[in-house]
């Protein structure tokens, strides 16, 4: 078990940001942290790097007490802050430098070479950092919380600002760094987390709504699915909605149609019926997959 919480809670004066919050993170998984501002994401995290200590309950990463064996957590941890806090007057490879030296790592130029190559460096790694784009920055910042080789990473927003090109390649490096370490990520980009995520918890004013794997979580909320299905000729919307299960049918383009029944109904089956009674060809049909932005939307509802 590389992370376990039991029942923390955190207050700031009158004001709970967590409530009896419990989850665990086994070791290799990628985790997606995931909440609306202000639910409680970035406190658990500095709950966890021993940043910040908790009102009550008990939290431990790779077995250790973060309370009560803080130095043993930080050795084992690697943190990215939401702010990725850089000193922007120094070049890449003495920060780095600088960095394995406070972790009094030995042949630190050695693993400051490895980092470079590790997080995609190399063409960036004699300029200052003030001097670098926002997704080299993040590379950084990614390079000096795993410099001390940690065996869990945690990732307070790292793709935040990044254009297209720099979420993909930061994905990349957070799904290679997860085939050896375990990682604890939050984000605000669903994609993201559908990308990289084996696991998602969600966290809503200060307490766990949702905690599972990323595709059993998609379809918590199912209730209804849509079966997408194109037809070789015209049909009509009142012939498809008398379909038995048929709760709606929309037309998006073409001969192409969104039908709507309930989850537990395979209307499949009657779809075909229709089309052989009508002369008509099912070109195709696949049930549209859920999203796990809607049932993030619907977990977190009131923000």
């Amino acid at each position: 078990m590389s992370i376990k919480v039991e029942n923390i809670s955190k207050l700031y004066g009158k004001q709970k940001a967590l409530n009896n919050v419990s989850f665990e993170v086994n070791a290799g998984e990628i985790v997606g942290f995931l909440g609306p501002n202000g639910a409680g994401k970035s406190t658990m995290m500095k709950i966890l790097t021993c940043f910040i200590p908790q009102t009550s309950g008990k939290a431990s990463v790779c077995g250790f007490d973060v309370a009560e064996q803080s130095i043993d957590v930080r050795r084992n941890v690697g943190y990215l802050p939401e702010h990725n806090p850089l000193y922007l007057d120094m070049y890449v490879k003495e920060y780095l430098e600088f960095i394995g030296g406070l972790h009094k790592i030995s042949n630190v130029r050695a693993r400051v070479k490895e980092m470079v190559e590790l997080t995609g460096l190399q063409i960036e790694q004699n300029k200052k950092i003030g001097a670098l784009s926002k997704g080299y920055r993040q590379r950084v910042g990614i390079a000096q919380a795993m410099i001390h080789n940690p065996k869990v990473l945690i990732l307070d927003e790292p793709t935040t600002g990044l254009d297209p090109n720099q979420l993909e390649e930061i994905r990349n490096l957070i799904k290679n760094v997860g085939k050896e370490k375990t990682v604890m990520l939050s984000t605000h980009i669903m994609q993201e987390v559908e990308a990289v995520c084996d696991k998602v918890i969600i966290i809503n004013h200060g307490e766990i709504v949702a905690n599972d794997t990323t595709s059993k979580i998609r379809n918590s909320q199912e209730e209804l699915q849509t079966v997408i299905v194109e037809f070789d000729k015209p049909s009509s919307k009142s012939a498809l909605k008398n379909i038995s299960g048929v709760r709606d049918a929309k037309n998006t383009s073409g001969n192409i149609w969104l039908i709507e029944s309930p989850s537990s109904v395979d209307i499949r089956k009657d779809l075909f019926d229709y089309a052989v009674k009508n002369n008509l060809s099912i070109i195709s049909m696949q049930k549209a997959e859920n999203k796990l932005e809607d049932v993030f939307k619907t977990l977190t509802k009131g923000e």
